[in-house]
């Protein structure tokens, strides 16, 4: 059985056992999460969302909270006038194992995976 699962704005397809490389999540290591937003569930039978799946949810572990690679971008921008500009970003990233793929029924026992930034926005506003 696989999924298609949304966070980050990106999508993944999925199944159990995975290990997902996500935009970071407030989670902790050990820390189990679930993913609401699944687009696609296959298996014995396709069954496509519109948008998302009713009931489907995706249940993963928080392995790590890493850092991708360095991407350096150079900008070099008159003749004549040295004018560069070298910056540099490393991502904040979530690795996760995909523990198990429920296809309908999901129950919120499990806490639902939230990006940093719409955590923070959410406590911002309950302020």
């Amino acid at each position: 059985m696989f999924a298609v699962l949304k966070t980050g704005g990106k999508q993944y397809k999925v199944q159990a056992g995975d290990v997902l490389r996500v935009e970071l999540i407030a989670a902790e290591a050990g820390d189990k999460v679930q993913f609401n937003e699944i687009l696609m569930v296959g298996g014995d039978k396709l069954v496509v969302g519109a948008p998302f799946v009713e009931g489907a949810a995706v249940q993963a572990e928080v392995i790590d909270s890493i850092k991708a690679d360095k991407v350096i971008t150079y900008h070099k921008r008159r003749r004549k006038h040295s004018s560069q500009r070298t910056r540099g970003h490393r991502q904040k990233l979530t690795l996760l194992r995909v523990t198990d793929i429920v296809a309908s029924g999901a129950d919120a026992s499990v806490k639902e995976a939230v990006g940093t930034a719409v955590a923070r926005r959410a406590a911002h506003e309950t302020k």
